[in-house]
């Protein structure tokens, strides 16, 4: 018996050809596989990492849009696919399968993927006769968030499948390979799944990692689409995150950062997790930051918190740097903070999303807390951590906002002159409680204007930070050449600010007479800003050096106090500045339209 309906999100269902449907009705027969014939199927066993096997039954191309967690989804799905025999395609033109991992946070991101889709539905009509053309799927979260709609609008689509239903993809690509076989969806979100036993696929060249820790989210904001896309919290237990942290230590990774949609919050429950619950911390401490609270009630008690699995990360290799995202500011506890501070290898850039300057506005959005919290949590953030790069969410024009709201979300870009923000103009996202029970009645036009001011209030703190820039040093991860000139290297900060820097040979070390070597990617090296715009720091490379090496002399990774410029110092800064302004200049701030 097959199960229908759409709300049984659990049915994979091969659909057959739809030749004897009307072109007007585009209704999707329910004939096919049942729940039944789902559950029975065995586990696709993991790809570990660079062990893909030799192509036998096809190649894959993949876009990736949205966050770094779809990043991560994506290394997981070339992953579980290279174990089923797929290979990784260079182009569209040399795949048999392209697959879309989808965003559906906003309208934009998902014009963009509409648009993709047109463009490969031409490259299967173009396809030879003999040829299907490339099996088209989209997956992760506007697969489930429109479900049918991708398979019925103008058959654009062979499969749909949702970020919990990845391990399926061979069995679904199988299902409708070949001319007219039909489409084929699973879009069930799961309450456990958390693709623990998959090894990433990660691409080579690359000396850093993404690392998914959790999956969903319970905070139920008013505007935001992720709990019904991505399902509830769950956490991967802490034993395999630290298994697969050990496995990239050990493979050279220098900087690996832990994902979830609501990462700080991470909670394990496993067998593993209680017994070392033991060895952190007081089991009653308080789960949240002070003045925040949550929709839900946290289930928290004798689980592992997010404090004591990023103490344990930072432990396993002092040179590995440790970065997260992305958090809530409720979940910033005092141990977290502690933990921060106490390890030198866990970067000292945080993101925290206020979306609104306005209590009343954050009433409506249902964040769980008021603008004086955020303010009073961003003041002991900075006494905490000295030196501490924030970033931050806002949202321009959501529901009721009033020019007074707008006004207090302007004091507070002004207030807390963030390092890097993304604003946006608020676009209504359909099942979310705001779509469902409050009136979207901020003009276009005035949402566009209020997220201009926006962006200009953040570019003016912008600037009065850069200019505290001039004259520190800094520790950087060396990534390679920069995009313009092959003779300037590029890398990010402990404070995840890009530096751009001449390569030119360097002492080995921090310690005087340290022999001269020329910079590679996967080093860290000590530099001193000559030059800062809004964007990028213009620095001379003093030395290549060590994280341990830098906080042994220094006390810890982060910047140094300015200090006055040589004369080789400032005829740098002239030949950089020189050079005009920086690509990688437009990484500190993210403006959309919706």
């Amino acid at each position: 018996m097959s199960v229908t309906g759409p709300c049984q999100r659990g049915v994979l269902r091969h659909l057959g050809p739809l030749r004897q449907a009307s072109t007007a009705s585009r209704r999707l027969p329910e004939d096919g596989l049942t729940l039944q014939d789902f559950a029975s199927q065995p586990r696709h066993p993991a790809a570990q990492l660079g062990d893909a096997p030799a192509s036998t039954r096809g190649s894959v191309f993949m876009e990736t849009y949205g966050c770094q967690m779809n990043s991560a989804d994506s290394e997981v799905v070339h992953s579980i696919l290279a174990s089923a025999g797929y290979s990784r395609a260079d182009s569209p033109a040399a795949a048999s399968v392209v697959l879309l991992n989808t965003c559906a946070i906003r309208d934009n991101a998902e014009a963009k993927v509409w648009q993709r889709l047109g463009y490969y539905s031409n490259l299967k009509r173009a396809a030879p006769r003999a040829s299907p053309g490339p099996v088209v799927g989209v997956l992760g979260c506007m697969a489930e968030r429109l479900k049918h709609r991708l398979l019925e609008s103008e058959r654009l689509v062979d499969i749909v499948a949702g970020p919990d239903a990845y391990r399926d993809l061979p069995r679904l690509i199988d299902l409708v390979s070949g001319r007219g076989a039909g489409t084929a969806i699973n879009v069930q979100l799961s309450a456990d799944e958390t693709y623990a036993d998959v090894a990433p696929l990660r691409a080579g060249g690359s000396h850093s990692a993404y690392l998914s820790i959790m999956r969903g989210c319970n905070n139920m904001c008013a505007f935001c689409i992720v709990p019904y896309v991505r399902g509830r919290e769950r956490s991967r237990p802490l034993a395999s995150i630290l298994e697969e942290v050990h496995r990239l230590s050990d493979s050279g990774f220098k900087e690996v950062t832990l994902l979830g949609q609501n990462v700080n919050s991470y909670a394990d429950f496993s067998a593993a997790g209680e017994a070392a619950r033991a060895t952190f911390g007081a089991p009653d401490e308080e789960v949240y930051a002070q003045g925040f609270r949550s929709v839900y009630r946290p289930r928290r008690a004798g689980a592992v918190s997010f404090a004591e699995l990023l103490d344990r990360v930072a432990e396993i290799d002092p040179e590995l740097r440790v970065r997260f995202t992305s958090p809530h500011p409720k979940d910033f506890s005092d141990a977290v903070l502690r933990v921060i501070a106490d390890r030198p290898n866990v970067c000292t850039q945080l993101h925290m999303p206020a979306q609104s300057g306005s209590s009343a506005v954050l009433a409506a959005m249902r964040r769980g807390y008021t603008r004086e919290a955020y303010d009073a949590l961003v003041d002991r953030v900075r006494a905490a951590l000295p030196g501490v790069a924030l970033s931050t969410d806002m949202i321009s024009g959501f529901c009721g906002e009033t020019p007074a709201d707008h006004a207090a979300s302007l004091d507070l870009m002004v207030r807390h002159a963030f390092d890097a923000a993304f604003t946006f103009a608020y676009s209504d996202r359909e099942r979310t409680h705001a779509a469902r029970h409050l009136a979207d009645d901020v003009a276009p036009a005035e949402k566009l204007r209020r997220l201009g001011e926006l962006v200009a209030a953040h570019r003016a703190g912008l600037h009065r930070r850069a200019a505290e820039e001039r004259g520190r040093t800094h520790l950087v991860l060396v990534e390679g050449a920069s995009r313009r000139s092959p003779a300037v290297l590029t890398g990010r900060t402990d404070t995840f600010k890009r530096a751009l820097f001449a390569d030119v040979a360097v002492p080995g070390g921090l310690a005087p007479g340290s022999r001269p070597v020329r910079l590679a990617p996967g080093d860290y090296a000590a530099v001193r800003v000559v030059a800062a715009t809004g964007g990028a720091l213009r620095a001379v490379a003093l030395a290549r050096t060590t994280l341990t090496e830098f906080v042994a002399v220094h006390g810890s990774a982060l910047p140094l106090a300015r200090a006055e410029l040589t004369p080789a110092e400032l005829a740098a800064a002239a030949e950089l500045l020189a050079a005009g302004r920086s690509e990688e200049e437009s990484g500190t701030l993210q403006a959309s339209a919706g």
